[in-house]
């Protein structure tokens, strides 16, 4: 496949193959948040943003699967590095108990494993004090392991602070997190102790004219959440909050982008009370939006970072003094011993440091919101996004879902999110080609249903 000059082709959507292999894996497949039939064919030419499936349509993937392919298919920027290596067997270790190096000297190896990724880590965060990291299987088990240690270095405190519209995984600690759709927390057990608060997502928001909730009545001085801790009037011990956690930008739960005023807000109510802020960094980090990390774009100064998806691992990312001694000691069989996965992470890291692929992140960015924002009809309401995190919203959900099919007819693949937002994700090295194709393809979805 050429990707300068590939384009989207389709004949049918799902095709006679793809309708085999979906009932195939549903065979016995537990139920799930599958999106599409789609069928990705591993065998076929793909490239970058651009796939193919097992009928023989290609397709334009502006989804990164979730971010969590930052380079796309098959992309050399990658694939070339990973080429060079004889892989052995096993490619995974029981990390935590055994250790990995391909022979050479620690910081010069060509075959780099758990210690280059958690090394490279920590140099990525140093700039917020950071210098000791967890790797784990996946997000939530990042997440997990963050208000596990948070838990651990506020010893005994029992509440957690988290925001509505929040989303921080599926396991059974990080569901007591979310507040995006019930759905995900019902029937569950929760933590207790979980508190959650408005995030302020308004753009024009201000504390005089908050709309959001979490400047309550207009007072300029006082949030909700600086309410509750209040030593006098508040009903929460400051003392007893063990962790505050943040997406620096809300993901399932719409794309929402936070205002100044929340974000400065936040950081002082933070350092006034001297709380451990964990940045859920699981989509926003690893250059999605940018910055190499979505808190660099704000007054926000995290204890802890979780990161996975683009580092192809879970991450829990913070100092020596907040993670916990070895007498109660973070464990996960496969994290710190992916070598296929952590040499994967590092290269990604090298790729987006090397090609530039942060200011191409903001070049691409700004060109796709700036063709929606001039060429789409008034049914979309908002186009909004950091580098190549972008959300189209529009003015009803059945509209978003209609649009989200025609998309995919015409061959481009997009994801929903929130409650009529429509998340775009090209990989971090999208040509304006590939985002002028993928734009096009769009606006034509929306005059489709509109």
């Amino acid at each position: 496949m050429d990707r300068e000059t590939a384009v989207p082709r389709v004949d049918s959507m799902p095709g006679e193959k793809a309708r085999e292999w979906v009932a195939y894996h549903h065979e016995h497949a537990a139920p799930s948040t599958y999106v599409y039939d789609f069928v990705w064919d591993i065998t076929a030419e793909s490239e970058g943003p651009f796939c193919t499936d097992v009928d023989g349509n290609v397709l334009l993937d502006f989804t990164s699967h979730v971010a969590a392919a930052p380079l796309g298919y098959n992309n050399p920027k990658l694939m070339d590095r990973m080429a060079e290596f004889d892989l052995v067997d096993p490619t995974k270790i029981a990390g935590q108990d055994f250790y990995v190096s391909d022979g050479s000297a620690p910081g010069e190896e060509r075959l780099p494993g758990p210690a280059a990724l958690m090394d490279r880590l920590t140099d990525l965060t140093s700039h917020y004090g950071m210098d000791t990291v967890f790797l784990s299987n996946s997000g939530a088990e990042a997440v997990e392991n963050a208000i596990k240690i948070a838990y651990d270095h506020a010893d005994g405190a029992k509440y957690g602070v988290t925001f509505e519209g929040a989303f921080h995984g599926r396991t059974l600690g990080a569901l007591s997190l979310n507040r995006s759709k019930s759905v995900y927390r019902r029937k569950f057990p929760e933590i207790s102790g979980v508190l959650d608060v408005p995030f302020c997502d308004d753009r024009t928001c201000s504390p005089e004219t908050c709309s959001c909730g979490f400047f309550p009545d207009g007072d300029s001085a006082v949030s909700k959440l600086r309410q509750k801790l209040h030593p006098k009037t508040g009903h929460i011990d400051a003392d007893e909050v063990a962790y505050v956690i943040v997406e620096p930008i809300q993901g399932e739960g719409g794309y929402r982008f936070p205002s100044d005023a929340f974000v400065e807000e936040l950081a002082a109510v933070v350092d006034d009370y001297d709380l451990t802020l964990i940045a859920d960094e699981i989509q926003t980090g690893v250059g999605r939006t940018g910055e190499l990390w979505g808190s660099d774009h704000y007054p926000i100064e995290p204890d802890i970072i979780t990161g996975a998806k683009g580092l192809r691992v879970g991450a829990t990312i913070s100092n020596d003094e907040i993670f916990p001694d070895e007498t109660s000691r973070l464990s996960s069989t496969w994290g710190a011993g992916d070598i296929v996965s952590s040499m994967q992470g590092v290269f990604t890291l090298d790729a987006i440091e090397e090609y530039d692929l942060l200011d191409n992140a903001v070049a691409r960015g700004r060109q796709f919101i700036e063709r929606l924002r001039d060429d789409a009809p008034d049914t979309v309401v908002d186009v909004r996004g950091k580098g190549l995190l972008l959300g189209v919203e529009f003015d009803t959900k059945e509209r978003r879902d209609a649009v989200q099919e025609a998309a995919l007819k015409r061959g481009l693949l997009t994801l929903s999110c929130g409650y009529k937002v429509l998340r775009i994700l090209p990989p971090l090295d999208v040509t304006a080609r590939e985002i002028d194709l993928g734009a096009t393809m769009l606006v034509d979805a929306i005059e489709d249903v509109s």
